[in-house]
């Protein structure tokens, strides 16, 4: 029992006593880096010895941009590399030890910090480059195809690094400073606005120009239409305000396509009062000019194809009277005939029923022919009934007037709502023009507003990986 137990200790003893050799050597060949080691000083062996550095970054994810803030935040992997003479030794030495692990915070490191505004050095302190792989200088942001995360809004079309000498900038002594600046292009992926916020408004929109398809007369519900589609896009409005940046140097094309909106649809809403104005004139308020009534009622028609029904010709208007408000009035009133428009009613009643009666005396005399004896009471019964005669002759005179009188009235209002008609479809193919091509050039402006093809104008290189 005892003899079969000795070789399975042997083996754990063995492993932890190789285990304690190996840490030992990394313990030993620490604490002679260490020794003397100050990692607050630049790693020269002379002053004018220059440190150079290489770097590469490298994108695992970019998160998001707020563009009230115009913040950007990404997951970003800075690889950093230098000599460090102080930091040698012979593998021999300490058994084959090639590679040693310690805290960064053990050894001298370079004072570069990745920020929004780039950081500058001295070119006689430390020298910065850009990393390479296979003899090929890497000019852009790397990413790791298997780390990194696409974004849902925004799209990388370039990413470009560049180092950057100011020999200007840096002190008199100096020769100089340089930095080394990476490039993000990104361009939105616009489907999500296309859908909750371009599509609702131009749909909205349309609305306001189909008010046009009401009667002219209709003006307060084309206002009414119009206005609560202005209310709907002054909505989009704020909500786009609360995300775009406070700044004046440049808009967005999403607030300059709502602001076209809102203006057209302040000027439907003039329109529709301005039809409404003229659609509801009369004769009495308004006197329609030659040169009006001519391109409104003869010239535009036409050229709209619009089915207009043909008025009266101008010279029998112009022959009629027109009415006018006060004595001046063209037709004149007896004395007799004002005073019996101001009767009541039963007492017009009762003289008409007397005038019936002298008439219809009168002619069934005549009817009946003259009876021996009876002559001069037949004239007298004609004179007795020539004022009735009269005046009836006179109420259908004044009947006549009146009827003509409405009939001009009735002519002159068609001819103002067919001025409003008219007048309806010239602002309706107006604002249609206008709503389409806004709509065309802004969209145009959208579509040929990307990125350009290479990250730098006058630049032939792509800052890209060469394809093998």
């Amino acid at each position: 029992m005892h003899r079969g137990q000795g070789p399975l200790l042997l083996l754990p003893l063995l492993a932890v006593c190789l285990g304690a050799q190996g840490r030992n050597q990394e313990e030993r060949l620490l604490a002679d880096l260490m020794h003397n080691y100050n990692p607050h000083l630049r790693p020269a062996e002379r002053d004018s010895d220059v440190v150079n550095v290489s770097l590469k970054l490298t994108l695992t994810n970019l998160i998001s941009l707020n563009e009230r803030e115009e913040a950007l935040t990404t997951n970003v992997w800075i690889e950093m590399q230098w000599c460090d003479y102080r930091l040698r030794w012979d593998p021999q030495d300490y058994e084959g030890l090639w590679v040693l692990r310690v805290p960064s915070t053990m050894v001298w490191r370079p004072d570069v910090v990745l920020e929004n505004k780039s950081q500058t050095y001295s070119t006689n302190e430390i020298n910065l480059h850009l990393s390479q792989e296979d003899g090929q200088t890497i000019e852009w942001i790397f990413i790791d195809p298997e780390a990194f995360t696409e974004n849902g809004e925004w799209a990388i079309r370039h990413r470009p690094a560049k180092m950057l000498l100011d020999m200007g900038a840096g002190p008199a002594e100096g020769a100089g400073h340089q930095k080394v600046v990476f490039y993000l292009l990104i361009q939105r992926k616009p489907l999500f606005y296309v859908i909750n916020i371009i599509a609702p408004c131009v749909l909205i929109s349309s609305v306001a120009i189909l008010i046009y398809f009401l009667p002219a007369k209709a003006g307060g519900q084309k206002c009414t239409v119009a206005i609560n589609v202005l209310l709907a896009q002054t909505v989009f409005l704020f909500l786009v305000a609360k995300k775009v940046p406070e700044t004046s140097q440049a808009v967005p094309l999403i607030s300059k396509y709502l602001t076209f909106l809102l203006v057209v649809t302040i000027l439907i809403v003039v329109n529709a009062v301005v039809v409404l104005n003229v659609s509801l004139r009369s004769p009495h308020t308004h006197s329609m000019a030659h040169g009006v009534r001519k391109v409104f009622l003869q010239l535009l028609p036409q050229l709209l194809r619009m089915h207009v029904r043909p008025l009266a010709p101008a010279a029998m208007q112009h022959a009629w009277p027109r009415l006018q408000n006060g004595p001046s009035s063209p037709w004149p009133i007896t004395a007799g005939e004002e005073g019996a428009l101001c009767l009541p009613r039963s007492e017009l009643l009762f003289r008409q029923r007397q005038r019936n009666g002298l008439v219809r005396a009168a002619l069934e005399k005549l009817e009946k022919g003259p009876e021996p004896g009876q002559s001069q009471e037949l004239c007298g019964s004609l004179k007795q009934a020539a004022p009735a005669i009269q005046a009836c002759v006179e109420a259908c005179n004044l009947i006549a007037r009146a009827r003509r009188q409405q009939s001009h009235f009735d002519s002159g209002n068609e001819e103002w709502f067919l001025v409003g008609r008219v007048l309806d479809r010239v602002c309706f193919l107006a604002m249609l023009s206008l709503f389409v091509c806004g709509t065309a050039g802004i969209f145009l402006m959208a579509h040929y507003n990307r990125v350009p093809s290479l990250p730098f104008p006058g630049d032939p290189r792509s800052y890209l990986p060469s394809p093998d």
